[in-house]
């Protein structure tokens, strides 16, 4: 069911929060009574004065920080070459946008109130510093956008309530065994663009998460690491330095349904390490220094997509894709990339592709050396 609240999203998306507007106040140069305004009113038949009690106007409404657009539990204080997080947040506030500012820290009082806040958006600032209870009092938050940062290592005290952390594009090197500790309601992470190596992260940091996305691209990983949760479904590791997958790199990822690995190193695919992920619909091993077909592709059955593209294929054989049984295949092909490799389109059987939707699925493409 979607959150009633993801529409505010789209809003920080499309940058169409409208500015606060601070209301009006009534200028009467009258006598005030208690609990509302004297207003003399002339009587028209008898033309004798008579007082009639106004209402007095409703108080001003929750404060909006100087320079933001505050309107419907959205407020936009980005681009405002901030230092630090301002004060007087509206309390019922649900997503708070900060990015493109200078802010260098967060400090334990920063967020103090705003236990309504669904969505902390941090991008594209100077933070290195947090404190461990700035998050505290953020008991509902799901969202924490935390990218193009400073920050050496994943913030402590993150609230139990976390459902999707991007932290990319930092300076973490490594990830302690409890750094993701109680978070059991985490759904997705992105932290790539960090300098991350296979020695970075301590045994058991992903213990206890039941992660369904997590990409790691960008970073130093020269392997497929193997204590990742087992839960996860889409495993993002592009523009790495991995050279080879081994056999027992995919035992664990039994639910992996997308796997991407492009832009690595790899040269190798050991036979039968494949056979771990019969679930995978997507594969990406485009722009690695294959030599040669993936020989395990013909027993996935339920593989759909695969980029082969700017590797060193050479040739394709009858059966590298399809398996020779009828049947076998649970779900065609719909999208198979081998463009940019030397190899002869023209050399190949049109029964290599038997298995596939449509002949405009297949991308080979012209090969430059």
């Amino acid at each position: 069911m979607m959150s009633p609240l993801l529409p505010l999203l789209s809003l920080l998306v499309s940058s169409l929060a409208l500015p606060f507007e601070q209301r009006g106040f009534l200028d009467f140069s009258l006598d005030a009574g208690e609990g509302g305004v004297s207003m003399m009113m002339m009587n028209d038949e008898e033309g004798s004065a008579i007082e009639e009690e106004i209402p007095a106007p409703p108080g001003p409404g929750p404060v909006c920080p100087f320079g933001c657009h505050c309107h419907l539990r959205v407020v936009q204080c980005s681009d405002l070459g901030l230092t630090s997080v301002p004060k007087n947040i509206p309390s019922d506030t649900a997503l708070l946008d900060l990015q493109n500012n200078k802010i260098t820290e967060l400090k334990e009082s920063d967020f103090k109130g705003l236990h309504n806040l669904y969505a902390l958006v941090l991008v594209n600032n100077r933070i290195s510093k947090v404190s461990g209870k700035a998050f505290q009092p953020l008991m509902s938050l799901q969202k924490l956008y935390f990218s193009k940062n400073l920050l050496t290592e994943i913030p402590q005290g993150l609230p139990p309530s976390l459902v999707e952390l991007r932290i990319h594009e930092n300076r973490i090197k490594n990830v302690r065994k409890e750094a993701f500790k109680g978070l059991g309601s985490m759904n997705c992470i992105e932290m790539g663009g960090n300098p991350l190596e296979n020695s970075g992260f301590e045994p058991g940091a992903f213990d206890g998460l039941k992660l369904n996305y997590l990409r790691i691209s960008e970073a130093k990983l020269t392997g497929i690491p193997k204590d990742f949760p087992a839960s996860i479904s889409e495993l993002h590791l592009d523009h790495n330095q991995i050279q080879a997958i081994e056999l027992e790199d995919l035992i664990r990822y039994k639910s992996l349904y997308r796997l991407g690995l492009g832009y690595n190193h790899i040269r190798m695919i050991e036979n039968g390490s494949l056979a771990f992920v019969p679930n995978l619909r997507e594969l990406h091993l485009d722009n690695n220094r294959l030599s040669k077909i993936p020989a395990s592709l013909p027993d996935m059955k339920y593989l759909q997509v695969i980029y082969l593209h700017a590797n060193n294929i050479s040739q394709v054989g009858v059966n590298d894709f399809c398996p020779q049984g009828f049947g076998v295949k649970r779900a065609f092909y719909n999208g198979i990339s081998l463009f940019s490799n030397p190899v002869n389109y023209w050399e190949v059987q049109p029964a290599a592709f038997r298995c596939v939707t449509d002949r405009l699925a297949i991308q080979f493409g012209n090969y430059k050396k």
